[in-house]
């Protein structure tokens, strides 16, 4: 590192970056939260709407996967016009489109009518993960981004652990609070709390560290070296900077890859895990709706403790290192789920791979930092997230339709720990030049 990034380093207390932390990490990690909550939703109320709507297992994957066509296809412009516009307006235009979209899912009355829902809710909810992810580049150096996506990224199981209650009090009490089924309950509540967290952003986050009110110019001005002095080293050391660059660049693709199989793993599981432990107790006397879902919060938990523990340790340890070593024990857990004849050890096993998957997620994000910045960072950011959200369609469909063939799930959750440690070769093949660039900067 150089001494001018060192001093400026120096300049800026731990203090100021704790507050830094507490102003932006709970609203921007607030909106994220609310993103993960709304995803998942089919998977808490899958049983009951497929009842109603008769709807088969493959159809359930369906609508969960096409909600990721649209997020595909727009998420790099939307990054590009957050850089245009600034966080605060384009995050809450996002919150309130999408937060619209949800409410009226309450009213879809056949799979038709879902799949397109679902569709609009990805052109609404485009940009999103790519533009908070941008956002942070724009507050915290490389020193400090390992808690802060971290702190980020805890907002994933706890949008499980808060939304598996809430799914589930609605399922049970929805009709005689709202008077309508306890799924469609769910996407009303969803909604209308999505577009009041729009309201929070728009009043409260601030765009860069020199909007922030609530730090002094002293601060402001410390910050902003240290984020310029950064982005000029990452220039000298052969960092992408453009937009064409960012495209296609070979290292961006490869990224993209390893997160898609990150995300592979991930989504599945988020939408499908309460109906897996129905389907694995069915021969114990089977699990009701809202159990499945209570249940299926567990794993979420323990990846809160997992993901919290393991940032301590990877600070010190190379990006690509740091990351590799959860995904693997995202894909043992896969592993373990396939051998599992109870539902005790199935929710073990899960409890493993979830650990796995989201405490691998804050140590990936550290490396696209590394090699991208300016106009490279906002693209290749969000063409990594956006290529990996591919797999948010492919693989609920992949999952529902192998399920629906074979009548469980085991063979689908053996193909997921396949991309997984797929994903994680491609990620120690070309990951090294990336941690070479880290050193170089340290």
């Amino acid at each position: 590192m150089s001494s001018t990034t060192a001093i400026g380093q120096d300049a800026v207390t731990p203090s100021t970056w704790r507050k830094i932390g507490t102003r932006i990490i709970p609203l921007i990690g607030l909106a994220y939260m609310a993103s993960y909550v709304d995803r998942a939703n089919l998977g808490y109320i899958a049983a009951p709407m497929s009842r109603d709507l008769h709807m088969t297992t493959s159809q359930i994957g369906l609508a969960a996967g096409l909600f990721f066509i649209g997020y595909v296809l727009v998420e790099v412009p939307s990054n590009m016009m957050l850089s245009r516009f600034g966080a605060r307006k384009w995050i809450t235009r996002i919150m309130v489109t999408w937060g619209l979209v949800t409410a009226a899912t309450a009213a879809v009355n056949s799979a038709t009518t879902l799949f397109v829902a679902r569709l609009l809710l990805g052109f609404a909810e485009a940009g999103l993960a790519a533009g908070i992810l941008l956002y942070l580049t724009l507050w915290f150096p490389r020193r400090q981004r390992s808690w802060a996506l971290s702190s980020f990224i805890l907002m994933i199981p706890l949008s499980s652990i808060v939304g598996s209650p809430l799914a589930a009090a609605l399922l049970a009490w929805g009709r005689g609070l709202l008077g309508i089924a306890g799924w469609r309950a769910l996407f009303l509540v969803e909604g209308v709390f999505t577009i009041l967290i729009g309201v929070l952003i728009f009043s409260f986050l601030p765009d860069r560290p020199q909007d922030a009110r609530w730090l002094d110019e002293r601060e402001k001005a410390a910050v902003g070296n240290i984020l310029a002095a950064e982005a000029a080293e990452q220039r000298a050391h052969g960092a992408l900077t453009g937009l064409r660059e960012a495209l296609t660049s070979g290292r961006v693709w490869a990224m993209a890859v390893s997160w898609f199989a990150i995300a592979f793993g991930l989504y599945p599981l988020a939408y499908f895990l309460p109906t897996m432990i129905t389907s694995i107790t069915h021969s114990i006397g089977g699990a009701a709706d809202v159990s499945s879902v209570l249940l299926s919060a567990i794993p979420y938990a323990v990846a809160v403790l997992t993901l919290l523990t393991w940032a301590r340790f990877a600070a010190r340890l190379p990006a690509v290192t740091a990351t590799v070593v959860p995904m693997a024990l995202g894909a043992a857990g896969l592993l373990l789920a396939t051998f599992a004849e109870s539902g005790g050890l199935f929710v073990l096993a899960v409890c493993l791979s979830v650990a796995g998957f989201i405490t691998a997620m804050p140590q990936f994000w550290r490396i696209p930092a590394i090699g991208l910045t300016g106009a490279a960072a906002a693209s290749g950011i969000a063409l990594i997230n956006s290529v990996s959200n591919l797999s948010g369609f492919i693989g609920p469909y992949f999952t529902g339709a192998i399920a629906t063939a074979t009548g469980s799930f085991t063979y689908a959750l053996l193909a997921i720990a396949i991309i997984m440690i797929a994903g994680m070769i491609v990620l120690l093949t070309t990951g090294r030049r990336m941690d070479i660039l880290d050193r170089n900067l340290s």
